[in-house]
């Protein structure tokens, strides 16, 4: 199996932005860990991050027919993106939601995800494990 982790607005800046919410690590070594997880189970992983919207949702409408998952960390678009919301609901591709922090114990306008609904399911507040145990939930 081949998965895509898509990351979006300012996950770029993870292990400098807020590492008492989001966790010290680079979104490099989070990313190798991730590919060496992927790859000592049989499967591959490829990674993008982008700030822009309709980049994401590019990728989103692109991974029909190339993977069998993918695993999304919008960030902040989570909370009112419609147009990933319409990008997911577009394809066949199972998306399955992360997020680093949990966004039901925080700021009240971080509780809502506007892409929970056409998602396929959504693992938060494990930290750089809730990507781990959204790629498992599709070969387990």
């Amino acid at each position: 199996m081949k998965f895509l982790v898509l990351n979006g607005v300012n996950l770029n800046m993870t292990g400098r932005r807020e590492p008492s919410v989001y966790g010290g690590e680079t979104p490099e070594s989070i990313n190798e860990e991730l590919r060496i997880f992927c790859a000592e189970h049989g499967h591959g992983a490829e990674f993008f991050q982008s700030n822009s919207e309709g980049e994401l949702c590019t990728q989103i409408q692109n991974a029909e027919g190339v993977y069998d998952g993918v695993v999304l960390n919008a960030g902040a678009y989570t909370h009112y993106s419609y147009a990933l919301r319409d990008a997911i609901a577009s394809v066949r591709v199972p998306v399955v939601e992360v997020h680093l922090s949990n966004i039901f114990a925080r700021e009240e306008f971080r509780r809502k995800s506007v892409l929970t609904e056409v998602c396929a399911g959504a693992v938060l507040g494990f930290g750089k494990n809730s990507y781990k145990l959204a790629l498992e939930s599709f070969w387990l």
